[in-house]
Parts: C-alpha cells; structure tokens; sequence
C-alpha cells in the first residue's frame, strides 16, 4: 500500500507528536503538528487542511476525500486508474481535477492522495502503483536529470520525454505555473532595499522557512550560492509552502520563505516575490504524468482540463481551499461544469 500523508484539519487538534518535533526552530523539522499545538489549532483552520482530514501517521490508506484510495503494488484494483496527488493541497485539487475528468470520460479511477514528495511517489510510479500524476515541469526534470533541466517550459518539456523511466509519458503541460519562490515580507524587503534574490547577498544570518528536500534541491542554499552568492541556511517546516512556513515567516522567525506562487497568501499578506534574473527556479508549469493505463480517451480528457488551467484560475482554485475551507472533490467539480468538462 502507498503510505499516504495528510494534513490535519482544524477540527484535529495536537497529539502526542509533540515531543518528536518539540525542537521548533532548532534545526528540527517543523511538523504541522506541533506548530498547531504552540500556536493553536486556528493556523490550521486558517491554512490549508481544507483538502484533506486523515492521520498523517495512518499506516493504512483509507478513504481520501474526493473517493477511494486503495490501490497496491500491482496498481488499482480491478483495473482502475490509480489518481496520486502530493503533500500538497492545490496539487490534490489539481490531482481530483484529472480524477473527475477521467471518470467523466468513463474511467474507473482510485485515488491516493497526501503521498508525499518526489522521493516518495516518483518509485510508485515506476513501479506501477500510480498511473496519473500532476507535476511541475521544471522541478521534476531537476529530479530525473538536472543535467538536462534548462530552458523554457517547451525545453523542459522534451527533455522530459527523455527521461521519463519507461511506461511513463508527460501529457500537454498547462499555461497554469506554481513556482518556488524566495519570498519576503514589505517591511524586510524596504529595510534591505530587496528587489531581487541577488540583492540578499552580504545578509548576515539568512534563514528560509522550506520543506525539508529544500536544502537539496538546486534552488536551494547551494544554488542560491553559486547563482547569486547568497548564504542562506533552511529552517525545515513541511507544510509545502503553507501556513506554517507562512507563519514562520510572519512571526520573524526567518526573513525569507518557500511560498509557492500560486497561493492566496502572497496578495493577501502583500509579500514580495524575488525577482529571479538568472531563473536559478526553473519554469514550473503543471504537467500530467501518466502510465500506460491512461488511454487516448483518457489523455484527452486531462487535456482538455490543461488547457483550461491557467495561473489566475489556479490561485481561485487554492483561495477556495485555504478561505472556504472547501474540499477538493468539490471545488473540483464546481470548476469542471463552469468549464463545461464534465458530461
């Protein structure tokens, strides 16, 4: 079975994972959890949790929300296809969006969302437990072959195709991008006169609030180093970009943070993106990933959701998630009939 990580809802409060991630900001990895529990459980009410509800410690895969989420080493059962998602809210609304789309067009479709990251989901997918995955161009070649990751969206994309293991392909990328960013508060950023990542060179006791993998990828500590000449240490928070790292930010426990850019949280806490001159983050346009179970039937109804997808529909799609606190099943589906892409 594929062990699935979720996020808390508000209504779960903390739980004895406190004393395993007491060390917060010590250099521990900051869990959704204790964060919750120092601060109360209205982070998480006022985050990202609208998407999903279970234990992230469950063993056991059991319902997610938008349908079933059984699936094996053999892939789904009965033929199905296996719909993942990442420890991601908007990359789970994105998975349900390809789920629905697919059921529409007749497909019998489980679901397995909050797996993880990369290091997690990409050996499902090779090993057949996944057949459909969102991704983002630039950071998933990064991960298969950095050698090869450069360019525009277009070169990312052909390179993909290249190094995808065998029975996976990438379907049409969409217009839609969710990119990494070093992002900064206005006060900080008027201080230091910040309008670029470069201009955080000679800052003294830099610290981005990131998901954990941060500090290994190449836009992390080291990339920041060598592109920009940028010292700067990571503070692990695993929330994807949430409001944890979002707090952690706010609160001056570090003055730069990992907030991806199609989240609501940037326009409304007026924070500023960092300019990237030398695009050290490489374009990171949605892209589906998919096995040979997916068909020219199915392929063609995630398509059709890729070509709908841009960025502005993205962030309206995440604000229902972190202001509404709206499931994924059904912000989903209200976006597929406004779009007409549901029979």
């Amino acid at each position: 079975m594929i062990r699935r990580r979720t996020t808390p809802t508000a209504s779960q409060g903390p739980d004895h994972e406190q004393d395993r991630d007491r060390g917060l900001f010590q250099g521990a990895v900051i869990g959704r959890r204790s964060l919750a529990s120092a601060a109360g459980v209205g982070i998480i009410a006022a985050g990202v949790a609208a998407c999903s509800n279970e234990d992230p410690l469950a063993k056991d895969s059991e319902s997610a929300k938008g349908g079933d989420s059984s699936a094996s080493d053999g892939g789904g059962k009965s033929g199905a296809i296996v719909v993942g998602s990442q420890q991601y809210y908007s990359n789970e609304i994105i998975a349900e969006l390809f789920a629905q789309a697919l059921e529409s067009a007749g497909a019998k479709v489980e679901r397995q969302y909050q797996i993880g990251q990369r290091e997690v989901y990409v050996p499902e997918l090779k090993k057949g437990s996944l057949d459909v995955m969102p991704e983002y161009l630039g950071n998933l070649l990064q991960y298969l072959d950095e050698k090869a990751a450069k360019g525009t969206a277009e070169d990312l994309a052909e390179g993909l195709s290249s190094a995808l293991p065998d029975g996976l392909r990438a379907l049409p990328y969409a217009k839609a991008t969710d990119q990494d960013s070093y992002s900064t508060t206005q006060e900080f950023a008027s201080q230091n006169s910040l309008k670029e990542i470069g201009d955080l060179a000679g800052q003294k006791d830099l610290k981005i609030a990131a998901n954990p993998e941060f500090e290994e990828r190449p836009y992390g500590p080291k990339g920041a180093k060598s592109q920009y000449d940028v010292d700067i240490s990571v503070v692990p928070v695993s929330d994807s970009g949430g409001p944890l790292t979002l707090k952690a930010l706010m609160d001056g426990k570090v003055q730069i943070a990992d907030i991806y850019t199609a989240d609501p949280s940037i326009v409304k806490n007026d924070l500023v993106v960092l300019e990237d001159p030398k695009v050290m983050v490489l374009p990171e346009n949605v892209v589906p990933i998919v096995s040979e179970k997916v068909d020219d039937k199915g392929a063609a109804a995630i398509k059709k959701v890729t070509d709908a997808l841009t960025t502005e529909e993205l962030i309206k799609l995440n604000t229902r998630s972190v202001d509404d606190k709206t499931d994924s099943k059904t912000i989903a589906k209200d976006w597929l009939e406004k779009k007409k892409l549901l029979k």
